[in-house]
């Protein structure tokens, strides 16, 4: 492994150089079963000859067009995204190239919208305890939790955080004179795959709508599919004014998104926003791939029924160190009674020449999170939780 990296990352000892499927493979040949798809990136698992095929056709013809221009895939992209985001309401689009971009957008949008309806004064943001919104200074602030507040202050002003599920406590905070969006994730990831109630969320969309405050939903894990529909906020029957997405959105390359909804949609004007690399053409043409194979009925009930089969798989296993599993779709986190990293470094520690490794993500100290490609096959699966079986 290379030394001359930042000490950012408490990386696992192996370094891979190729993948197929749902495999990776390292230096040395050894297989590895992935059920992590680079944090809910590579939605389409490793090597897919679509999404192959549309980036080395786009690299033909060119890499990158700056934004005094459109290009022609970029728009495409665009389009086929705002439709499929279109059964919550959403009309625009802003291209970007992360999570945490996207995120900032949307508290900008935020921002400006309540600036030029109401003055100045209305800029708070609500947001989750448990929330993960991304690394920036800002999007630091955003996110509920301390312990990525430590070292790196003063952050921007302006974030309030509520515990979720607790609906007298957003009914205090959404506060009419001064918070300007509430912005939310449907199921948190990074804290332990917590989803929130039908009730809570409900709440959170009637407030909101009440005293004019952007309902915002971060589905940057959550969204292209991975609960099983195209946005995690759908099976709740709202209609955010706000989405962001990025992570599975063109399978493996830099990307992320913000959508605004009719109220929002002509907040940003010409010079409020911008980014040298959003809408990428290689990225934009792989996430044409993306869109045109996730956003389709069968697809997505395929994605449920294979997160349906690992939860009764591991519950079926009655394990003494397995307490809760929780989850939609393909994004499942699994509370165990031990510390999780070790787990993680003998699923990795046992591939040899003949033995496969095995792939999984921590969420907190002791949960486990599964997030493995969607077209991971149904006997990679078995093969898969065997294995986790073995481990714990």
């Amino acid at each position: 492994m290379s030394n001359v990296f930042m000490d950012t990352y408490h990386r696992l000892p192996v370094t891979f150089a190729n993948g197929a499927g749902s495999w990776l493979i390292d230096v040395d040949g050894r297989r590895y079963l992935d059920f992590t798809a680079g944090i809910a990136v590579n939605c389409l698992g490793h090597g897919n000859p679509a999404l192959v095929k549309a980036i080395a056709d786009q690299a033909a013809k060119f890499n990158h067009v700056c934004n005094y221009y459109q290009s022609d895939v970029s728009a495409a992209f665009a389009e086929k995204l705002a439709a499929a985001c279109s059964p919550v309401g959403m009309k625009k689009v802003f291209l970007g190239n992360s999570g945490a971009e996207a995120n900032e957008g949307a508290c900008k949008i935020a921002r400006k919208y309540s600036l030029k309806k109401y003055g100045s004064g209305r800029h708070q943001i609500v947001t989750l305890r448990g929330s993960f919104h991304g690394r920036t200074i800002t999007t630091l602030a955003a996110t509920g939790q301390d312990k990525f507040h430590q070292d790196f202050g003063p952050f921007t002003e302006g974030f309030l955080y509520v515990p979720g599920g607790d609906i007298a406590a957003l009914d205090r905070a959404l506060d009419r004179n001064t918070v300007a969006g509430l912005l939310i994730e449907a199921i948190q990831g990074e804290s332990g795959i917590v989803p929130q109630t039908p009730e809570y969320i409900s709440a959170a969309a009637k407030f909101c709508a009440e005293r004019d405050i952007l309902l915002m939903f971060d589905e940057i894990q959550s969204g292209v599919g991975r609960t099983g529909t195209f946005l995690a906020c759908e099976s709740y029957g709202v209609k955010p004014d706000v989405v962001t997405l990025a992570k599975g959105l063109s399978g493996g390359l830099p990307v992320g998104a913000v959508l605004a909804g009719e109220k929002a949609a002509g907040t940003l004007e010409s010079g409020d926003h911008g980014s040298t690399f959003g809408g990428n053409p290689l990225a934009a043409a792989a996430g044409l791939v993306v869109l045109e194979t996730v956003n389709n009925p069968a697809f997505l009930k395929e994605i449920i029924r294979k997160g349906e089969k690992i939860k009764t798989g591991i519950d079926g296993w009655r394990h003494p160190r397995v307490k809760e599993i929780r989850g939609r779709g393909l994004m499942i986190g699994v509370d165990i009674t031990i510390d999780v990293w070790p787990v993680l470094e003998k699923a990795i520690a046992r591939a040899d020449a003949k033995t496969p490794g095995f792939l999984i993500l921590s969420a907190g100290p002791k949960t486990l999170r599964s997030l493995p490609p969607y077209t991971i096959s149904d006997a990679e699966i078995d093969q898969g939780l065997e294995i986790l079986k073995e481990v714990l």
